[in-house]
């Protein structure tokens, strides 16, 4: 926990600090939002079965008589349990009786049907193109547009895993520069994919990418400020996810064919490659991985731009040696994933975390990627959820910072999951309420996925932490992928995946309370930081007061 002490010299929160969190912010407005871009690109549109006598362009009026287009449906497509046209099925000749019914079938006889064997025909209203309708992903298909789903949260479950491990092994700028190119590639590809197959093996690479990008950010903006800039700067991240969420919807808004949206999102992307040469690695990183010489570098080069004088003269290797003894001293011994379970603090931690990561994830992800299936207008509720959350997400670290991260995490899942629930069981016919209810749990996913990641950065030591990240982040995106499963039981009863989501969250409210409180407590370094955290907590306290008034 020394390290604070080198920051406090070259600025905790300076002109450094706030260029390369612009950076990092208007990279995250860009790439998070990939990882619910399927709310759009993967729509699916009011369809119906292709009918040779309505939609076949060399049939002629007379072909059909002076029948209008409801008449000619209504012989050609059988009525579903809702009495509405069926999406699936089609009657295998007209039924031309059914014109003489009033509405009601004749129980004596069963009309022939078959499945949609020449297609379908898509309501463009919303959408001129959606992958649904590029790969008829409906009906018998239908399942393959939650597998597409299910196989981006995979990439993105693998990339948090193995992001962990790259990021404590080469660092953490260079793992995002090298992440955010074949961001790029494959996002941009995906637009131009011939097949299926081609666009979920390319929407898998696209996940590892968006979470090692994330991952990355996160930790860079992390551990380059102070104790108490912390929630504010995981705040302000998701607030630029949120602001991404609403940029994301305008452009859907305006290109509504998924080719040129797929572009226009990964596109950009490639830029954010140039100022990338300017970023600085973390310092702290850098000094916990036994590399002293550079992370003084980078901090008198942080200190130069936060115009902090005589920084030279306070910043000496002897001082950081001396300063960061015992962490150079614990570097000797190299850290490996297992070392996360070989003492009981940071044991108990990691297994806490990966647990509220996972459950939380089942919700949050649940939620954010079917909004289609809450039968509201998709434009209007991303941009809603995500212009709320911002405010919320302001508010958020104002309960963080006062009433502690524990509390906080409770009173987040439990509102979010009320909110689920309520949603489910008011009627339909009530708009304005369930816009209300939507927007209020939307809001409050954010909320709660900065919160989580406040407290894991601040319960896991920087020598390990990334790669406790990527099992915690590997927890979160298996209860990710687990989310569009979920939704496979709308089969059996449309409310019972929300009801579902609704509780884990519930559930998950009680995870931080068994987690210890880290408001306003530095970032721990060592893994023996973490295991004296209770123990020798007040000890460590004196002593950083001690060093803080010492001259160097």
């Amino acid at each position: 926990m020394a390290f604070q002490d080198l920051l406090n010299q070259a600025g905790s929160m300076g002109r450094y600090q706030i260029l390369q969190m612009a950076f990092l912010l208007i990279c995250n407005v860009m790439v998070t939002p990939h990882a619910i871009l399927e709310n759009f690109t993967a729509a699916i549109p009011g369809h119906r079965c292709w009918v040779h006598i309505i939609d076949n362009d060399t049939v002629s009026d007379s072909d059909s008589g002076t029948l209008s287009q409801d008449d000619l449906l209504r012989i050609s497509i059988p009525l579903d349990s809702n009495l509405r046209p069926d999406k699936c099925h089609r009657f295998v000749q007209p039924q031309w009786h059914l014109l003489h019914l009033n509405g009601t079938f004749s129980n004596v006889t069963e009309p022939d049907t078959e499945p949609c064997v020449d297609g379908w025909v898509y309501d463009q209203s919303t959408f001129l193109s959606t992958t649904v309708t590029e790969w008829d992903l409906v009906c018998g298909s239908q399942v393959l547009g939650s597998v597409a789903k299910f196989i981006l949260m995979i990439g993105i479950l693998v990339g948090g895993f193995l992001g962990g491990h790259l990021s404590d092994r080469f660092g953490r700028k260079l793992i995002l520069t090298c992440a955010l190119l074949p961001m790029a590639i494959t996002g941009t590809c995906a637009a131009l994919a011939p097949t299926f197959f081609i666009y979920c093996l390319l929407h898998f690479l696209k996940g590892v990418c968006v979470s090692l990008i994330h991952m990355n950010c996160v930790l860079l903006m992390i551990e380059w400020t102070s104790p108490k800039f912390k929630a504010l700067v995981t705040i302000l991240m998701s607030c630029a996810t949120s602001f991404g969420s609403i940029v994301m919807a305008g452009l859907a808004f305006a290109f509504r064919n998924w080719h040129h949206l797929q572009l226009v999102m990964s596109v950009p992307i490639f830029f954010f490659l140039i100022p990338t040469r300017w970023m600085s690695e973390s310092a702290r990183w850098l000094i916990v991985n036994n590399k002293p010489q550079k992370g003084l570098q980078e901090l008198r080069r942080v200190a130069c731009k936060n115009g902090v004088k005589n920084s030279g003269d306070a910043l000496t290797m002897e001082v950081v040696r001396t300063t960061m003894r015992e962490e150079l001293e614990a570097t000797q011994t190299k850290t490996s994933l297992g070392d996360l379970f070989h003492t009981p603090n940071l044991r108990k931690h990691v297994f806490l975390l990966c647990l509220l990561r996972f459950s939380t994830a089942i919700s949050i992800l649940g939620f954010s990627i079917h909004l289609q299936h809450l039968k509201s207008n998709i434009f209007l509720m991303q941009c809603l959820y995500s212009s709320v959350s911002i405010p919320a997400c302001i508010a958020a670290v104002f309960l963080l910072n006062h009433i502690g991260r524990r509390i906080s995490q409770l009173f987040f899942c439990f509102l979010f999951g009320i909110t689920i629930l309520a949603t489910v069981f008011v009627p339909e016919e009530m708009r304005t309420l369930r816009v209300v209810l939507i927007t209020l749990a939307g809001a409050n996913s954010v909320v709660i996925s900065s919160s989580n990641i406040i407290h894991s950065n601040e319960l896991l030591p920087t020598v390990i932490r990334a790669r406790a990240l990527g099992v915690t982040g590997t927890a979160g995106s298996m209860g990710a992928a687990v989310a569009p499963v979920l939704m496979t039981l709308t089969m059996y009863s449309a409310s019972l995946p929300w009801i579902i989501y609704g509780v884990i969250s519930i559930l998950a409210g009680f995870v931080p309370l068994l987690l210890p409180e880290t408001k306003n407590k530095p970032l721990p370094d060592s893994i023996q930081d973490v295991e004296n955290e209770w123990k020798g907590s007040r000890h460590t306290n004196e002593e950083g007061a001690i060093i803080k008034v010492t001259p160097f």
